[in-house]
């Protein structure tokens, strides 16, 4: 307490006051409409509260003001934090006020919160009540106004991401008094008529009074009780509302609502895209091997008229083997006979005794070398023969022809062979293509 009787100075008694209401009022909201608003160049804001009855005078300095997410205009009907105080210099009363609200926002916070608190306490929030959304929606259906941008941005990145996809709007207002019951009336609409896999809940940025109605309990419940599972994109990032929390999936704007709702058919073209790209090299990886296994095979692989020539080359050698036996054998009997005959000429008494046997014995030798001679000729007559009738050139000659498929494979059973089918004709001079037109009852093909 002062001493009654002790003089003080102005600037004193100013810093006294100030001191004494600062202690006295603690910070407290103050209602009121704001006039005679001026902003300096230091970005102080200086305005008047006042009501029917009174106005105070007010400063919200630049490091407050720029936190205030909408312009302070003369008229508005709000809400003030402030701490009341005295400004020394000229003794004026004065609030510093350390935010501002607009007027009835308290009520609505308070509202807010005892509705969320209650909503969580049903489980409403839970994860283990929420539907998992499907991988692959083939229709999705949006709540929102038709006028607006967030559905705009919604639509491009549908295009964008999944342009298969049909979408459905279903128009509502998403902002003033009446837009929460319609929002949840567009909610149902969608829900009764379930013609939709995937429903998207979406409006742009505003001020926290603009994304109020996302906020109501009609809304919400809405929400919970629609069948099919619903993504939230409403606001920004930093935005959160009772219809984010309700929904299977909050997304942090109304282009990460259609984001996540598309992610599905996004990765699966990812995907599908590095299957295709895992395929097309295992094709060439597999035709580049045939075609090397095709070329070891046509090493192997011997023309017909070499091998005309090889079984050419082997009949001409049988026939020198044939003639070298037949001399050989012509000359050994021949010694022998010499032998007999110097034999006989020693002994020619017993010779003559054995003349008409041994005339006997050459007649019949002649005769054996004969029969010899004429059977090694008939052999080497069939052989020839024989190579006549492998040789493919004579078939072809005798009015056959070589069928093969389209692959080139040889065609041998009629039974194979199907009607439209396109084959090649090898013919003894040229070839042709041919269509199967049908086969008779003992699978002999008829082309054309």
């Amino acid at each position: 307490m002062l001493d009654p009787a002790v003089v003080i100075t102005v600037s004193e008694l100013n810093r006294l006051a100030r001191q004494s209401l600062e202690r006295e009022f603690p910070l407290l909201w103050v209602a009121g409409e704001i006039s005679n608003l001026t902003r300096a160049a230091s970005g102080h804001v200086y305005f008047s509260l006042k009501d029917e009855g009174a106005q105070a005078r007010g400063v919200m300095f630049r490091s407050r003001a720029q936190s205030i997410p909408w312009k302070l205009e003369n008229g508005q009907q709000v809400e003030a934090r402030v701490l009341v105080s005295l400004y020394e210099p000229r003794g004026d009363f004065q609030l510093n006020v350390e935010t501002v609200r607009r007027a009835g926002l308290g009520r609505l916070f308070e509202a807010f919160a005892r509705l969320k608190v209650e909503l969580e306490r049903e489980g409403l929030f839970d994860a283990e009540r929420k539907r998992p959304l499907p991988r692959f929606p083939r229709r999705i259906g949006i709540i929102s106004s038709p006028r607006a941008a967030a559905l705009r941005d919604v639509l491009a990145a549908l295009k964008r991401r999944a342009p298969q996809l049909e979408a459905l709007l279903y128009p509502t207002l998403v902002q003033g008094d009446s837009a929460a019951g319609d929002i949840a009336r567009a909610i149902a609409a969608a829900g009764a008529r379930n013609e939709c896999d995937l429903l998207l809940v979406v409006r742009g940025g505003g001020s926290i009074e603009d994304l109020w109605a996302f906020n109501g309990e009609a809304v919400a419940r809405a929400i919970v009780a629609c069948p099919i599972p619903v993504i939230s994109g409403v606001g920004h990032e930093t935005d959160t509302t009772l219809a984010d929390l309700v929904a299977d999936l909050r997304a942090a704007t109304p282009t990460a609502a259609a984001e996540h709702a598309t992610q599905g058919w996004f990765q699966a073209a990812a995907e599908i895209a590095d299957i295709d790209a895992a395929l097309s090299r295992a094709i060439q990886y597999r035709i580049a091997r045939e075609q090397q296994g095709l070329d070891h095979l046509s090493l192997l692989l011997v023309n017909p008229a070499t091998r005309l020539a090889r079984a050419s080359d082997r009949l001409a050698l049988l026939g020198s083997q044939l003639a070298a036996s037949l001399a050989q054998s012509l000359r050994k009997h021949r010694d022998r006979l010499n032998r007999s005959a110097l034999g006989l000429g020693r002994t020619s008494p017993r010779t003559d005794r054995h003349r008409g046997h041994i005339e006997l014995l050459k007649q019949r030798l002649s005769t054996t070398i004969r029969d010899q001679h004429q059977k090694r000729l008939g052999a080497l007559d069939k052989l020839a023969t024989a190579l006549t009738h492998l040789n493919p050139e004579a078939t072809l000659a005798r009015g056959f022809s070589i069928i093969r498929d389209a692959d080139g494979k040889l065609i041998t059973d009629a039974a194979s062979l199907h009607s439209g089918q396109t084959v090649s004709l090898y013919l003894a001079h040229g070839g042709a293509q041919a269509s199967i037109l049908t086969t008779d009852s003992n699978h002999r093909p008829i082309v054309t």
